[in-house]
Order: structure tokens, then sequence, then C-alpha cells
């Protein structure tokens, strides 16, 4: 998942959330206030400390960092620089966009959207670190100064992209772009400038604006705060389990990390089982105690709803939602998804939702079957209770065992994580695109756990560094991300420095890290997303790497997932950890055959939930529903989806993907960007499969253009024509 793509410059708005930002630029200390009048677009500060203009020399952000590629400079990095360096750069952003608009010299491309290309350095260095850190690593100091930060950056955005004299300027070369002889990237530039302000408010009257700015001052806080109540809730429903005995099932290298786990937050001799950001939950597979699962699975399902006393998040939802459509009525859209998807591949609400709901009935009907074959399991077996969701992993996975005799504890052992990583993903990219991945130990990291390595281009020069963070620890947010440190542009002549981020269950002291093939296809999928940065090739910054639309940056990730299960790649990492021998080749082949297994509920799980986050962001604001529950459950029950052994993904009070982490409107994208890469892995496969000519058609045309194409124009070139949905179906085993 990608869901830490930056705001770059003040300007690009992608992720973690859509940050149309709000009211005056005010220091937390009270020590200076600074405002963009909504005429005039001048700027207004009161200083009451000298220190408040200039940040520190000893402030690890004061300057660009001096380490290979400009990587941060972690071992000189303390909690207390981040807000200095936040409100410096603000200002000094502030003061080069003044600059920009003030000028008496007519508007030209380079003294307007090159010279805002170019300024915020300060604030993207210290951006760039502290939106990872705050979701890789955080701490209650970086939460609190996260908090206090979101509705300044709020400020910070509106003071630009509602500045009319800047606009004015932006808007005469948009009106003439036709005679300025611009690159096909350039004009795409120009038009995204264009559409930023437009869609931040640009043309309202200044009533207008002033509510704009409050509503996204408070959704600024709102967001933050739901994101901060996740972290919490994880530990909060994290379950305890005092026998050992009850996790019978499991095997002693898990057991053992459990109560490793539980030692590490003061519960020495119990076990502690974590829930994972999604509904499902891994462990369900192996308990074979039905008590301790269904525990697991409602400590899972009803978070965030304010049981016994625990994190409420409905109210947060509920005031997010109206809120969202307030501003989308202000803005001249009938709803905030159709404010959002206005600029994505799919353009309107109901493209992306007859997309999902034409495979309802496909899903459904497989799902039905899958239920069956579990029944008759749980009959084989003596059982006589009714299917439960917190039945669904174990049963089928002794159907899977029945089926295709694949016993995950017996294929474990073959996916030892350094060989999937070097053997299999790095060797995939290597074959695939000449690229070499060497690791160094030179610079410094935010965490022991991660590893840093130089990525070399096939003649041997640097492409950029790549951060690979790969276990669960307690300061992590869950879920799967990319981010980057330093984006790639010719204009700033910067090169990539990317990082991947992964919630690995970790090891027992002194075991190997056995990772499960979900974790594999994921490791996969985040290095597309970290070949689409490191591979962006592109002069402008705000169109570099994964600057793209939601429904189309999932797809070079999905696109590298299915390289995972090729015999000759799976044969080359999938080596015993004690023996070093190959996976068996029957082996082998049971567990490619089973990967299409229970695709049903894996795809009936997304749709709901998918299909969720648009109907909470196609409602206006006097359609606000006052229960969160009921809703969920009557939208779900209106589509055909209500089936009560397979719950959504994501349910709405844990919905971080929605709720904070950009993709409001757009969880759909998942798929939408599936059908591109399905298409895409088909045609690769009837062209050569694996192949540097291949590789290097797809580097050229897609993974190298970022955002400075329209999508649909850059995969045609690649592909020769729009995809179908043929090989979507095929690669779900829907077909």
């Amino acid at each position: 998942m990608k869901s830490n793509q930056k705001l770059n410059h003040g300007l690009r708005f992608l992720c973690p959330a859509i940050c149309v930002f709000v009211g005056s630029l005010t220091n937390l200390n009270s020590n200076s206030i600074m405002a963009i009048d909504p005429v005039s677009g001048s700027v207004s500060s009161v200083e009451k400390t000298a220190t408040d203009t200039v940040l520190p020399a000893d402030n690890s952000f004061s300057a660009a960092s001096s380490l290979p590629l400009r990587a941060p400079a972690f071992d000189l990095i303390k909690a207390e620089h981040y807000q200095p360096a936040f409100l410096a750069g603000m200002k000094q952003q502030l003061q080069e966009m003044e600059a920009i608009a003030a000028q008496s010299e007519a508007p030209t491309y380079e003294n307007a959207i090159v010279a805002m290309e170019r300024s915020g350095a300060l604030l993207t260095r210290v951006r760039n670190v502290f939106s990872n850190m705050t979701s890789a690593h955080t701490s209650e100091a970086l939460q609190t100064i996260q908090t206090e930060l979101a509705p300044l950056q709020a400020a910070h955005s509106d003071n630009i992209l509602l500045n009319r004299k800047l606009f004015a300027r932006v808007e005469k070369l948009h009106s003439t772009a036709g005679t300025l002889g611009l690159t096909e990237e350039q004009s795409e530039v120009l038009r995204q400038h264009y559409e930023n302000f437009v869609r931040a408010g640009a043309k309202l009257n200044d009533e207008q604006q002033g509510r704009i700015r409050s509503l996204n001052e408070q959704l600024s806080t709102l967001e933050t705060k739901f994101e901060d109540n996740l972290l919490a809730i994880t530990k909060e429903r994290s379950v305890v389990v005092e026998n050992v005995a009850e996790l019978d099932g499991m095997s002693a290298a898990d057991i053992a990390a459990s109560a490793e786990r539980a030692k590490a937050r003061g519960m020495e001799g119990k076990y502690l089982l974590e829930i994972s950001n999604t509904t499902r939950v891994p462990v369900l597979a192996t308990l074979n105690n039905r008590a301790l699962r269904q525990r697991v699975w409602e400590a899972s399902a009803l978070r965030g709803l304010g049981r016994d006393g625990g994190i409420d998040n409905r109210p947060l939802v509920l005031e997010i939602s109206q809120l969202r459509a307030e501003r989308a009525r202000l803005l001249g859209y009938e709803n905030h998804a159709a404010f959002k998807l206005e600029n994505q591949m799919a353009k309107t609400p109901a493209a992306a939702r007859d997309m999902l709901t034409d495979l309802v009935p496909g899903v459904t009907t497989r799902v039905q079957q899958e239920a069956e074959d579990l029944k008759s399991m749980m009959k084989s077996l003596g059982q006589t209770h009714e299917l439960q969701p917190w039945d669904w992993e174990y049963y089928s996975e002794k159907v899977r065992m029945e089926k295709y005799n694949v016993d995950e504890a017996a294929v474990k052992p073959y996916f030892e994580l350094n060989s999937v990583l070097k053997n299999g993903v790095f060797f995939t990219m290597n074959r695939l695109y000449g690229i070499d991945f060497r690791e160094r130990r030179d610079l410094p990291v935010y965490h022991p756990d991660v590893r840093v390595f130089d990525v070399l281009d096939h003649d041997g020069t640097q492409i950029g560094l790549f951060y690979a963070d790969f276990f669960k620890r307690d300061s992590k947010r869950g879920g799967a991300w990319m981010s980057s440190f330093v984006d790639q542009s010719g204009l700033l002549n910067e090169k990539p420095v990317i990082v991947n981020v992964l919630n690995i269950p970790r090891p027992a002291d002194g075991e190997p890290a056995l990772i499960s093939f979900d974790n594999v296809t994921t490791m996969f999928h985040e290095m597309g997303h970290a070949l689409h940065g490191l591979f962006s090739d592109v002069t402008y910054p705000s169109v570099s790497g994964t600057a793209t639309p939601r429904d189309f940056v999932e797809f070079p990730s999905t696109f590298e997932e299915d390289w995972a299960i090729k015999p000759d790649i799976l044969s080359n990492y999938a080596k015993h950890h004690q023996t070093g021998e190959p996976i068996p080749a029957e082996l082998l082949d049971k567990v490619i055959r089973a990967s299409k297994f229970n695709q049903g509920f894996d795809t009936l799980e997304y749709l709901s939930a998918a299909i969720l986050d648009l109907e909470w962001h196609t409602l206006t604001s006097d359609q606000i529903p006052d229960d969160v529950e009921a809703f969920e459950a009557s939208t779900l029950k209106k589509f055909g989806i209500d089936y009560a052994p397979v719950p959504p993904r994501y349910r709405t009070a844990y919905f971080a993907h929605i709720w904070s982490g950009g993709y409001s409107s757009s969880y759909y994208a998942y798929l939408w960007s599936e059908v591109l890469a399905a298409d895409a892995f088909a045609h690769m496969q009837a062209t050569g499969g694996l192949t540097r000519e291949n590789g290097q058609r797809f580097r050229e045309t897609i993974l190298s253009v970022g955002g400075s194409r329209l999508p649909m124009e850059a995969y045609k070139t690649f592909r020769g024509s729009e995809p179908t949905v043929d090989a979507l179906l095929i690669r779900r085993g829907l077909k």
C-alpha cells in the first residue's frame, strides 16, 4: 500500500491525506503570527522574538544533508528539531511565494511555475522525514508535535493556494498555454498547478474562502486525531493469553515470539496476540481454541467503537464526513467523492461504483461455494456450530490443505526473509531492469531494524538509495507503505531516497524470520512502489515518482506482485532456511495453485470496504447519519454484500485509508489499478516474460514518467491499447 505519498513544495496533495489547508500560520508558542491577505496576497508578520525567523545552525534541518544523495542524518536529528524547522520552512516558503506573486514582470513559465517548483526546500526536507517517522517510528513527543503542526500546515497551504495575486499569474499562463511552446511535461505541470489552485478554492469569494479555511483547519486536526487513535487502539485491543495451552495450533516459534511481546510490555509469563490493521488476523488460521479465535476476531472487528470503555472513533468519523461534505459543496461539487475523483482515472463516483458492483454477483456466488466447502469440512470434523467470521480462516486453511496439501507451517521454512529479499525481490529486479542492490552500513538509520542499500543501474551508476524497514513494533502504525526522504528531480539535481515499511512479525531472539506467503507478495508489492520512485526521470518535483492519480499509483506495485509466483523466480528464493535445499517441485506447484484459493473471500471483503468508502463520501451534509454501525449495516445490505462470515476488510471505525490515509473515496483504486496490472502482466508474459527488453519498456513508459503524462496515455504507450478486465478475472481465480 502506497499510503505515504507526500505533499511536495506545499503544492502537491496526495497522501497521507488531501491537505487543502486552513487558517493563518501561527507560532505555537505565540511568538509570531503570519498570514496572507486573501485579496492582495501580501504577507504580514508580527515578530515577538528574533529566533522565530531564523533556524539555528545546530538544527539538523538547517542545511541540506551532507550524506550521500542527501540522505537524512538520523544520528543528528532530534525531536526538538522538527517544530522549529517546520515553522522556519513555512515562513521561508511563504516569503518565496510572495516574491513570485509580487513581481512586476509579466508571468512566464520560468518566473512563476519553475519558481514555485523550486520553493520550500527547508520545508520539504523536514516534512519528508517527519511524515515517515510519525508512521514508522513515532513517540509521544512526535505525536504531540504532529497534532500541533496539523492546523499550521493547513494554514500554510491555504495561504499559498488562496493567494489571489499568485493565482492570477498561474491563471494567465494557463489561459495562454497553447502559445508558450511547452514540452509535454511542462504542459502537464502547468495544468496541475492551475487545477490545484482552483480545487483549493482560488475562485471563491472572500467569505467562502474563509469558510474553506475553517473547514480545512478542523479536518486536519480531526484526521490527525484519528491516526493517533489507531496506534493507541492497536495496543489497547491486543489479546493477552494466560495459559499457553490456549495457543494450541501455533508454532513453537510463534508462541515464543508472543511471549517476548508480552514480556516487552511488562507481562512476563503471559502471551500477547496482536491484531492486524485489517479485520482479518493471521493467527486465526492456526488457533485450535475456538473461544480464543472469537476473542481475537472481536478484538479486531469491534475496535474503535468504545467497547469496554475503550477509544471511540465514531464521533470523529461523523464529524469528518460532515466537514468533507460541506467543503465539497462550497467548492461546487455534489459530494466529497465527486470532488476527489474529478482528477482521477475514474473521474466520477458512479464509474468507480459500477466497476465494484459489476463484480458482486460473481463474487458472492464464489463466496457461497467456498462457504459450502468450509461447512463440509466442519461437518467432517464433527462440528455442528454455525460458520462464523472467526471460523473462516481456520477452516479455509484446512480446506486448503485438503485440496492442495499445502500446510502453511510446512511452507514457511522456505520463506526466510533475507532470502526472499535478496534471492526473490532483488533477483527479479535485476533480471527485469538490470539493477543491483548493495547493502551499506555506514549511513545512520532511525531504528536498528532499518537496512540501507545503494541501488545501481546496469552500468554501475547510482540510481538512488533504498531503505528497508520490515518488522512490526509498537511505534509503527499497521500496514505497509513506501515513502521518500528525497524525491527525484532534474530541476533540483536530486536523486531519490526511498523507504519501504512493512509489519512482519518479529521472530524470537535467535530465530530466523520465516514469513507468510502474504508477506512475500507484500514485499514484491512495495518494491513496485519503490521502483516508481527510484526510476523517476522527470524535471519537476511536483510530478516525480508516485505523484500520480490514486487509481494509477497502485498499478506498478500490483504488477510486481505476480513475479513472486513465477516458478523460475519462486524456486530461486524459496529455499529451506536450515538446509538450503530449494522448495520441492511438488510443493512449489501446490503453493502456486493454492495462491488462487479463497479468492471469493478476498475479493468480497475488499469490495465491501471499497463500497463503504464510496457510500460515506457520496453523502451530502444533510445526509450524514447518527449511527455509524447502522449505516455500515444498511450499506452492506443495500449492495447485497451483507454476509456475516465475510465482513469488510476494514470496518468504518478503523478504516485508516479513508479517514487519515489519503484514500477517501479512493479505496476502489486498488482494484482499478489491478485491472491495469493484470493486463500489463499478461501482455508481458505474451511478449517474452522476464526479459530486460520488457523491463526496459515498462521502465521507460510507466515507471520513469511519474505524473508528467496522463496515466492512460502512458499505459497505452506501453501496452498499445487500453486494458480489459479479462486478465483481472483470471488473476483472481474468478474466470
